[in-house]
């Protein structure tokens, strides 16, 4: 009896030990695991984009005149010389009280002006016919010997400055009469100026993309009217921080994402070269430059949608990799000077593995050396995983 109760007391006790061992005993650390790949390896700039009509023509309007109602609408095709809008002369300006009187004042004097200017003209006709009939009786006299030829050549003389005085006198009345019509045009009551009308044509085959002025108004010279560009020939502009821009050098490919269909090739075609300054949405001052890219190759069917100015993801690929070792860059973190190492999962336990990374993107790193295809990977590791610990993949 008493080794029966002996027995039961230690499996009591071994038990009990037992429990405590396995609650005191470390367990593995709940961890998530990616496997590394091999694949293209791609180092990419990304930024928000913008659809651009490449060509883009603005009609306005050259001179100072009242613009008929534009019928178009923004959207309609047009074709290069089809008229697209009609400028009338604008009508003449209204005037007050005073300025009416200031005008009627003007005419009267342009109208007296003009009665002077025939009393001269009448006086220095009278001079003319005097100098003419002194002229005869002097050259009578001159031929009977009774006077001298310097007395006749004064007589010409004479003469000649009377007939001067009758064309100065006829200019001087020719002026006072178009000072007389330019006062009384302006006493004309207010009204639509006459005139031929002035038709705009459409400068190339397109589109309107923007109706300025739709309504009937009166522009002044300059102002702009509609736009016209070619949807067909498109480009997509992009705001580029000067540090990135340095990389997409023209010629580099890029992919245009997120539009609302499949991914679009295409190529940079220019980086201008003024950069300007652009506040940003957390109130930081940045450097960019404009970096423009053409479509490559032939664009899918759902590409016609777009218009100008559309929203898109511009990729500038500044590094491309074939058969590269692909890692996730959750699982990369810094290790001594400047390297970085990762947590590989061997028979259930986390292996410290320094690793030589030749570039990264968004989702993937290159590993040079260090990894290859196929093993599995600690993603984003916990404070408490370390070198030899025992690991267990955490279920989603």
């Amino acid at each position: 009896m008493n080794a029966k109760k002996t027995f039961l007391w230690a499996a009591a006790g071994a038990g009990a030990l037992g429990m405590l061992a396995w609650a005191f005993a470390p367990r593995p650390v709940q961890v998530e695991t990616a496997v590394v790949q091999s694949g293209r390896f791609e180092q990419s700039i990304e930024e928000d984009g913008r659809t651009r009509i490449r060509d883009r023509y603005t009609v306005s309007a050259p001179v100072a005149a009242r613009l008929t109602r534009i019928a178009l609408k923004e959207g309609d095709r047009v074709r290069a010389g089809e008229a697209v809008a009609t400028l009338v002369p604008a009508m003449s300006a209204m005037i007050d009280e005073r300025s009416t009187r200031e005008a009627q004042a003007r005419y009267q004097a342009a109208r007296a002006n003009v009665s002077r200017a025939l009393a001269r003209l009448a006086r220095s006709g009278v001079s003319q016919e005097e100098a003419q009939l002194e002229l005869h009786r002097t050259e009578k006299l001159a031929r009977e010997g009774f006077l001298s030829a310097s007395r006749l050549d004064s007589a010409r003389l004479a003469l000649a400055g009377a007939k001067r005085e009758v064309e100065g006198a006829s200019a001087e009345h020719a002026a006072a009469v178009q000072d007389q019509a330019q006062a009384a045009a302006a006493l004309q009551p207010v009204g639509a100026g006459t005139g031929r009308p002035l038709t705009l044509h459409a400068p190339v085959d397109g589109v309107v993309l923007r109706v300025a002025q739709p309504s009937e108004a009166t522009l002044p010279a300059g102002a702009a009217l509609l736009d016209i560009g070619d949807p067909r020939r498109m480009e997509v502009v992009a705001d580029l921080l000067t540090v990135d821009a340095v990389q997409a050098q023209p010629g580099a490919r890029a992919v245009l994402e997120r539009w609302g269909g499949p991914p679009v090739g295409g190529r940079v075609r220019r980086v201008e070269p003024g950069a300007f300054t652009k506040v940003s949405a957390l109130g930081i001052e940045e450097q960019r430059v404009k970096v423009i890219v053409d479509l490559e190759g032939d664009a899918p069917p759902a590409w016609q949608a777009m218009g100008d100015g559309y929203r898109v993801t511009l990729r500038v690929i500044t590094r491309s990799v074939d058969a590269a070792v692909l890692a996730p860059v959750g699982a990369l973190f810094p290790v001594g000077d400047g390297g970085f190492a990762v947590y590989r999962v061997d028979d259930g336990r986390a292996r410290l593995q320094v690793v030589e990374v030749g570039g990264r993107n968004g989702n993937d790193a290159w590993v040079r050396s260090g990894l290859q295809a196929g093993q599995t990977l600690v993603v984003y590791p916990p404070p408490s995983v370390a070198d030899g610990k025992r690991v267990q993949v955490r279920k989603l």
